[in-house]
């Protein structure tokens, strides 16, 4: 696994900073609910897929408190049929495992593989949080700051409406 001095070093070249908060391992939505910090930010949701011929690869990020069905991904992204990718893709891909997936995994992943698509209302917030690489971490930065790393990361993006 690649770690957090990775994703801030990253984060401290883009001039982007962040308030950090440690916290328990938190590998899923429900369990970084309980740990979630910060009024005005959107805890937010990051789900890792690959394509049916697993030669494509997405990360798609949104609101933590909006659920969404595979299949309806599938029709929004115009992917084909979809799957999540599995704990050895996620390692050889975005460097992380399950429960640790975020838009700063991103750093990971130096051929620019992956697609991200990013949710519109994500536009919307004033900051949001995400895991730094591991689950026993969260990092909450402002909405331009994601932006900002976002553009500079390198990889294909696309913003949407996801739900």
């Amino acid at each position: 696994m690649r770690g957090q001095q990775q994703v801030y070093d990253y984060l401290a070249s883009c001039g982007i900073t962040f308030d950090y908060y440690e916290h328990p391992e938190a590998p899923t939505i429900e369990i970084a609910s309980q740990f979630y910090r910060g009024e005005g930010t959107v805890l937010c949701k990051n789900l890792f897929f690959r394509n049916h011929k697993g030669n494509k690869h997405y990360l798609d990020i949104m609101d933590a408190r909006h659920n969404m069905d595979i299949h309806d991904i599938e029709h929004k992204l115009h992917q084909g049929k979809l799957s999540f990718a599995s704990p050895e893709r996620m390692m050889k891909y975005l460097g992380v495992r399950p429960g640790s997936v975020s838009l700063f995994t991103l750093v990971n992943d130096v051929n620019h593989e992956v697609i991200l698509f990013v949710d519109n209302q994500l536009l919307q917030a004033e900051k949001v949080s995400f895991h730094p690489n591991d689950n026993t971490a969260s990092l909450v930065i402002s909405k331009d700051d994601m932006l900002k790393f976002i553009e500079r990361i390198g990889n294909k993006y696309e913003f949407l409406d996801l739900y």
